[in-house]
């Protein structure tokens, strides 16, 4: 199966299409999977974004559909990402109430074993304007692992480092992405390339190979990268594929300004 995009040093890898049937030919074993999947929240609604009132709604992909179909949804990606993980790979899943739930009972039902819920709290979150509940300010990310008997890889001593040698606790305080993090434009669930990196940190090593099947912005190939490790990604919108390739472009010339904006790797660099 032929890439839509490889990098010159064949470490950053895109496939435009339809992840479900992408997945079932990628024949590669990956070591970390981190999933952002649709949170089906397009409904017509109103939110606020930099001060101004916005619709909700992000594009078909994330068109809202009933609980059922939704279970179905995450049972299938899951079953598929599953078959995909290296004996020792694991699994994260970034979700909201709205989506969280649905992901856990799929791994439940695929007999992974959940590993932890990462709860990110971001520091600047958008303001609830109906005043009716509180204020939005976190996402989950849940952990898991192939099974129960199988291990998992977990830089733990790492992650003491980067925490000024204290355990690292399951909440992490990161802002939402930064302006320079969208030079070329952004994905609406964009995730902070920090969290990405840390979470990379975590969970891979040097010759780990990493798969993200709802790429977006590929967020997750530019944190791979950043760190040394391989990256396969997979997006159905020609949009993000286009966003995505100029990312990798630019981290190609100014790999030294994205690690400077990144504190955990200015830590490690003093290791």
């Amino acid at each position: 199966m032929k890439e839509n995009f490889i990098s010159n040093d064949g470490g950053f890898r895109l496939y435009h299409g339809n992840t479900f049937e992408i997945l079932r030919k990628i024949k590669e074993k990956f070591d970390f999977i981190f999933a952002d999947p649709p949170y089906f929240l397009s409904n017509d609604g109103l939110s606020i974004q930099s001060g101004k009132i916005v619709s909700v709604n992000k594009g078909e992909w994330d068109r809202g559909i009933g609980d059922n179909e939704m279970d179905v949804f995450n049972c299938h990606w899951l079953s598929l990402v599953k078959n995909s993980l290296s004996e020792n790979g694991s699994v994260a899943i970034s979700g909201t109430y709205h989506n969280i739930f649905s992901i856990g009972r799929a791994l439940q039902k695929l007999d992974y074993k959940i590993l932890n819920i990462i709860t990110w709290q971001k520091t600047n979150p958008p303001p609830n304007f109906s005043c009716r509940y509180l204020t939005h300010s976190t996402e989950q990310i849940i952990w898991a692992r192939k099974s129960q008997k199988h291990k998992h890889i977990f830089n733990y001593e790492l992650m003491k480092k980067i925490n000024d040698n204290k355990q690292m606790k399951d909440v992490w305080a990161f802002n939402a992405i930064g302006a320079w993090e969208k030079t070329f434009g952004k994905h609406p669930t964009q995730k902070p390339l920090a969290l990405l990196v840390r979470l990379i940190l975590m969970a891979t090593n040097k010759d780990s190979l990493v798969l993200d099947p709802f790429s977006g912005a590929a967020t997750t190939g530019i944190g791979a990268n950043l760190l040394g490790r391989k990256f396969v990604g997979i997006e159905k919108e020609k949009e993000f594929i286009n966003i995505s390739i100029n990312r990798k472009l630019e981290l190609e010339g100014k790999k030294a300004e994205f690690i400077k904006k990144l504190a955990d790797l200015r830590k490690l660099e003093m290791l």
